[in-house]
């Protein structure tokens, strides 16, 4: 086992799910399967547009052929382990690289830099998952009791671990995943509860809006910003219970188990339609594959 690097672009050519799948040709077989049981990161070259660079984390299950292409293999993501990065990690930081594998015996970036399957050192892959997911400015849960997030966040360094003890402490730990996964979200929706468009800060200057799973974790639905909707306390609850649900083009579907639905419409903001910022990149918008898994398992149509 080992961390591997997989490099992933938003408009790949290839049958990729970052948190679910990573199709790859045959050359990079032996590369991946040294990854199966550990830790890879993802990341999107600088020739990409707005690049994100090291974006994500996930674990690699099992590698398969893929039937429908031959010389082609996928790897098996394992289901909940993937994780977006609240910070992307750019490829060359203030401080230099920050992945000093791909340097040569000279101090120079190598042709290991271009390998879109390549291994990771345990020293790297800690650096990146640092600061991919540190939280020094994270928005606090609305509700909760902040003694619970005590463990991983005590006003001191809180990503610094032991290489070989801890390493994927934080993105294994539940805590921490909700904590990123509701910073994602809530810069990804501009704080704002994506159904009623309403953009409400409390007196202490936290936002009141949940950050909302499309397919739940308990279902093995991925922390990714796809799987991801900015609701209110009222919106959260009707959305879990499958009294409201979205369509591919994110209309607000209301069921007919509503008893008041005057009032639901009233509720909802006068677009008809789930509010998403002019400046949300496509990729962050809720993917039409957990919308159906919404209305097909929790609404009640």
């Amino acid at each position: 086992m080992g961390f591997g690097v997989f490099i992933h672009r938003s408009d790949s050519i290839y049958d990729d799910s970052p948190a679910e799948r990573y199709q790859f040709p045959g050359q990079y077989l032996r590369r991946v399967q040294a990854c199966i049981g550990d830790w890879i990161v993802y990341y999107e070259p600088s020739k990409v547009r707005e690049t994100r660079g090291y974006f994500a984390v996930a674990m690699i299950h099992s590698v398969i052929p893929d039937i429908s292409q031959p010389g082609m293999h996928i790897a098996m993501i394992e289901p909940g382990s993937y994780l977006d990065f609240v910070n992307p990690v750019p490829f060359k930081g203030p401080d230099g690289l920050v992945e000093l594998g791909v340097l040569n015996e000279l101090g120079r970036i190598s042709g290991r830099a271009q390998s879109a399957v390549r291994p990771l050192s345990a020293t790297d892959f800690n650096r990146i998952v640092m600061l991919g997911l540190d939280d020094s400015e994270a928005e606090l849960p609305r509700i909760g009791n902040a003694l619970e997030f005590s463990d991983i966040h005590s006003g001191q360094a809180p990503f610094i671990f032991d290489e070989t003890r801890e390493r994927v402490t934080l993105v294994t730990s539940r805590i921490a995943r909700d904590r990123a996964f509701r910073r994602l979200i809530l810069g990804a929706y501009d704080k704002r509860c994506a159904i009623t468009g309403l953009k409400l800060i409390n007196g202490g200057g936290r936002a009141e809006v949940d950050a909302a799973h499309i397919r739940p974790v308990e279902a093995n639905g991925p922390d990714i910003v796809s799987n991801g909707i900015a609701l209110s306390g009222t919106a959260h609850w009707m959305f879990d219970r499958g009294l409201i649900s979205l369509s591919d083009d994110l209309e607000v579907l209301i069921s007919r188990q509503v008893n008041d639905i005057d009032s639901v419409r009233a509720f909802i903001n006068p677009t008809g339609r789930a509010c998403t910022p002019p400046f949300m990149h496509k990729r962050e918008r809720p993917h039409p594959h957990f919308l159906q898994w919404h209305r097909e398992h929790c609404f009640k149509g």
